[in-house]
């Protein structure tokens, strides 16, 4: 009788291993994707202020020296 037990608990382990092993994948592929996302996002982000950057006048404008168009 004792090692009916002893087998059913080495097969609940087994299973409960093998359902360990699929999380443990399933989160791996998740984070994998994840950190693409965030790779993809930062190159974005660098691209838009290189943009930002590139638009802004290397000299700052003095509003009191542009005319309004009614004048």
């Amino acid at each position: 009788m004792p090692q009916l037990d002893t087998d059913a608990r080495i097969t609940e382990l087994e299973v409960k291993l093998s359902f360990a092993d699929d999380l443990l994948e399933t989160l791996n592929r998740t984070v994998y994707r994840q950190q693409q996302e965030i790779d993809q996002l930062r190159q974005e982000l660098r691209a838009l202020r290189q943009q930002l950057a590139a638009s802004i006048p290397a000299e700052p404008r003095n509003l009191r020296d542009e005319v309004p168009p009614h004048y």
